[in-house]
């Protein structure tokens, strides 16, 4: 081999290999960050562990691949034999049409199908929430049947037909000859399907998301969920051992290979091998689904479904009480009955509001931003709260009170509230320089600048910066933001969110604008090169997030139970120091213990004293725009980008 072809093939291999590399050097660090390695340590190991929700998600991922490969297999396996046995061919390139079209169709749009015709059955049905557990693998088996079939067919065309023909004139019924002569020759495409459809089932995302329903999350929806903060090195941790385990198994897979004339030898040979492996596939598949029944199935029990965002409550990770675990224990031992909570996550608001609207799923307890709790109060999706029931709301400090979402206190329960800052590397950062929203548009700092990558957040820095009110209507007011953007545009490194937090915690960029409770994570990750400080600009971005009872609440009792529960102290406190947000609930920022655990630096920045709070926060916070508002303002954001 010539020496260009085989520095071509290594740097081939170095782009396939060099991130598993990285995955696996990393999940060994002993700091939290994902770019600089401090030294090596199990820790993140042990967290991962002691992380029961994600445990708990690969334990579903893993269950939902097992049923839907085995299943997928034998439905797939029959559909092979059957479009083969067909005699009319264009009955059979329908078919082979049909069969292609998951494969071919973009994942999007066969979860949202799939996910309308679920909630449209539910309906028909009557049923308060359309997706569980039984449509997510419905649709995995939807998209893991081609794969199978297509594995299947081209054994099958391979296949003597003589060989069938010659078992039933010996006396085997069609099935006997099948099972005996016909599956023991196909079987290697049989168990490539299988395996196929386990890995597809196992990987996916989009299909999952769309029909998810309440108390069953698979490890691929959880990660995405967890980029509300930031993915921490246990999931490095997890990506190791699955790592691992799948080599281990391929490995085994090549030493105990019987390919070749030997274990064709052995399959003919031992011809009830096929149908034991369909019997066993059979078997397997009723265990799972009765261990699935058996669990999701619980008698007594009351159920309380929480949708929340990602992160965003103490989950027992790090040492913190797991919220979800101490209200089920709290409730049993206070009511003398059990209650499971069915906790799911989303990213954003959007993605809150249109899983309500379209009702696939019913939800008792949701955490929405202000501005969407007004849009979903507008629109009739949100149900008036029973204060007897929620005690506790007594311990809601007077500034949080009655604000423009909510301004007669029937709806909500405020949860976490922040201010929008200006995060800046101070190592790289004239101190001069930072101040108000200038910062963001200083040519001293080119290319090292990080602005939001969603348009209300990237018009508001603009908008706030030239005195423009965030809210306003006037579409000349949006165009001159939309100018100060397009200025901008040649300074920004790059447009993110979540991604902000590597960014600036390994000195890849120099300033950003986000909230203040992430600037604290930023600053427990950042490389021994960076430092990191925050400061407020003089007009900026206050947001509140509140729990909330929907329309489509099944047990809006449980649910005014859980929403005082979670304003006791024990549960609050947990919830602000694993947060890093600013809490509204006296009990938690007059705290003596709190503000000693958090410190003087943290209360400072959390909870500024600020004259006048609720005023300015009805003056500068987003509120909902209309329609026509929102599409102008989309539309110059596209320009923005595109550009």
């Amino acid at each position: 081999m010539r020496l260009s072809a085989k520095i071509y093939t290594a740097l081939i291999l170095l782009f396939l290999f060099a991130p598993i590399v990285i995955l696996l050097v990393f999940s060994f660090n002993s700091g939290n960050s994902l770019s600089v390695f401090s030294g090596f340590s199990l820790h993140w190991y042990q967290e991962l562990f002691r992380d029961a929700n994600t445990l708990g998600a690969l334990k579903n991922t893993l269950v939902l691949a097992l049923a839907a490969s085995l299943l997928s297999t034998i439905m797939g396996t029959a559909a092979a034999v059957g479009i083969n046995k067909l005699r009319n061919r264009y009955l059979k390139s329908a078919l082979h049409t049909a069969t292609n079209i998951p494969m071919v169709n973009p994942d999007i749009i066969t979860g949202i199908s799939l996910m309308l015709m679920f909630v449209f059955v539910g309906r028909l049905m009557g049923l308060g929430t359309s997706l569980n557990f039984w449509t997510m693998l419905i649709a995995h088996i939807t998209f893991c049947l081609p794969y199978v079939i297509l594995q299947v067919l081209p054994k099958l065309r391979q296949l003597d037909p003589a060989l069938s023909e010659a078992a039933m004139d010996l006396g085997c019924t069609p099935v006997r000859a099948f099972l005996k002569v016909e599956l023991p020759e196909i079987m290697p495409g049989v168990l490539t399907g299988m395996i196929m459809a386990f890995t597809l089932s196992l990987d996916d995302f989009v299909i999952s998301y769309f029909t998810a329903g309440n108390g069953f999350e698979t490890l691929p929806i959880r990660i995405y969920s967890m980029t509300k903060k930031t993915v921490t090195p246990k999931m490095y941790a997890l990506a190791t051992l699955i790592f691992f385990a799948i080599l281990t198994l391929l490995v085994v897979s090549n030493l105990m290979d019987d390919s070749g004339e030997e274990g064709t030898a052995k399959r003919r040979r031992d011809p009830r091998r096929g149908g034991k492996f369909l019997a066993g596939g059979v078997v397997a598949v009723a265990l799972v689904l009765i261990a699935v029944t058996s669990i999701a199935g619980g008698q007594n029990v009351r159920t309380l479904n929480v949708y929340n965002w990602g992160e965003y409550i103490s989950d027992g990770s790090d040492g913190s009480l797991n919220t979800i675990t101490a209200f089920e224990t709290w409730y049993e031992e206070t009511y003398g009955e059990k209650v499971k909570v069915n906790y799911s996550t989303y990213a954003s608001n959007e993605d809150l509001y249109a899983k309500l609207k379209s009702g696939a799923v019913s939800y008792d307890v949701i955490i929405p931003s202000d501005y969407m709790i007004a849009r979903l109060q507008e629109e009739g999706m949100l149900r008036p709260l029973n204060f007897d029931n929620i005690p506790n709301y007594e311990y809601i400090g007077e500034d949080f009170r009655g604000l423009y979402y909510d301004p007669e206190e029937r709806y909500t329960v405020p949860y976490t509230y922040g201010v929008v800052g200006v995060i800046y590397n101070a190592n790289q950062v004239d101190p001069e320089d930072a101040q108000g929203w200038d910062l963001l548009w200083n040519q001293k700092y080119s290319r090292a600048i990080l602005q939001f990558n969603n348009a209300r957040d990237a018009f508001g820095t603009a908008m706030y910066r030239l005195g423009i009110d965030v809210n306003t209507l006037d579409k000349r007011q949006w165009d001159r933001a939309f100018q100060s953007l397009v200025e901008q545009r040649s300074l920004v490194k790059a447009y993110v969110m979540d991604e902000i937090f590597n960014a600036l915690e390994a000195g890849e960029a120099d300033v950003g604008a986000y909230y203040a409770g992430d600037y604290f994570t930023m600053v427990d990750a950042q490389a021994p090169t960076v430092d990191l400080q925050f400061y407020y600009p003089e007009t900026t971005n206050y947001f509140f997030d509140a729990m909330c009872v929907p329309d489509c609440c099944q047990d809006q009792e449980l649910a005014e139970i859980f929403i005082n529960y979670m304003l006791s102290e024990e549960p609050a406190i947990a919830n602000a120091e694993y947060l890093y947000y600013a809490c509204p609930n006296r009990l938690v920022y007059e705290n003596e213990d709190y503000q000693e655990e958090m410190g003087e630096e943290v209360m400072e920045i959390l909870y500024p004293e600020i004259e006048g709070f609720a005023e300015l926060y009805n003056r500068y916070a987003y509120r909902n725009l209309p329609d026509e508002m929102l599409t102008y303002m989309n539309t110059l954001w596209e320009q923005v980008k595109i550009n």
